[in-house]
């Protein structure tokens, strides 16, 4: 079955991170410079393209009126340790990633597609480490990054901090998931990591926080299979019409 909508790559030559990264552009099938659309950014962009089926849940979403117009733009890694290093939040390229983001990833957008050019029209999305790195940049950015998916996130002290220390998340709306059997992970470095307790404590804190937050425990583990299982329901969620 052919895709409904179409793919187009733009380029970034990053002065933050020093190289160039590729972010992959999904438009739906009546796309048209006209309208105005919701922008989603996902970390592991091509794991969500392919694992996450995103291209294929926007065609059947789109199609049947379930979400608003929305883009869906992948930004992916070099490869495990490269990620490590930008989506960790003691990972030594995390700032330059986020300063990416903000001011390289977005603008460009701003420039290309007709989005609504403000926080509550972009979305970061990204699982584990991906998710990590998603909520730090809206945390420290909320009028650029207005929304949150995260699947699985990976918490430890410095999230928790940033989070208690948030003034105002009042503008910010967080689909947030982990899966119950999340208690034994394996990590890029080696350990093996309980992600089900961490992610309760963000859970309860996020909770007490004025702002729009979604959470779901799945039943399941760390993988692909349970992220993709929910990812209809994150995008219906947050990117109703």
């Amino acid at each position: 079955m052919g895709r409904a909508g179409t793919f187009k790559d733009f380029e970034i030559n990053s002065s933050y991170l020093d190289e160039t990264l590729t972010l992959k552009v999904y438009l739906p099938e009546n796309y048209s410079p006209l309208y105005k659309y919701h922008i989603a950014i996902m970390q592991d962009g091509d794991d969500y393209f392919q694992m996450g089926r995103v291209a294929t849940l926007s065609d059947k979403l789109h199609e049947k009126k379930r979400i608003a117009d929305t883009i869906f733009v992948g930004i992916h890694y070099k490869d495990k340790y490269d990620r490590q290093d930008k989506y960790h939040p003691n990972g030594e390229k995390q700032d330059a990633y986020i300063k990416f983001l903000v001011n390289e990833v977005a603008p460009l957008l701003d420039e290309e597609l007709p989005g609504y050019h403000m926080g509550s029209g972009r979305t970061l999305m990204g699982d584990s480490l991906g998710g990590t790195v998603s909520l730090m940049t809206a945390l420290k950015y909320p009028s650029t990054f207005g929304n949150v998916i995260m699947q699985s996130p990976f918490v430890n002290e410095r999230v928790m901090e940033k989070v208690q220390n948030s003034k105002d998340l009042s503008s910010l709306a967080i689909y947030h998931t982990i899966g119950n059997e999340e208690t034994d992970v394996p990590t890029t470095d080696g350990d093996r990591k309980d992600f089900v307790t961490p992610n309760h404590e963000l859970r309860d804190v996020l909770n007490r926080k004025p702002l729009t937050y979604f959470f779901h425990e799945l039943d399941g583990r760390h993988t692909w299979k349970y992220w993709q299982q929910d990812m209809e329901r994150a995008l219906v969620t947050m990117f109703r019409p």
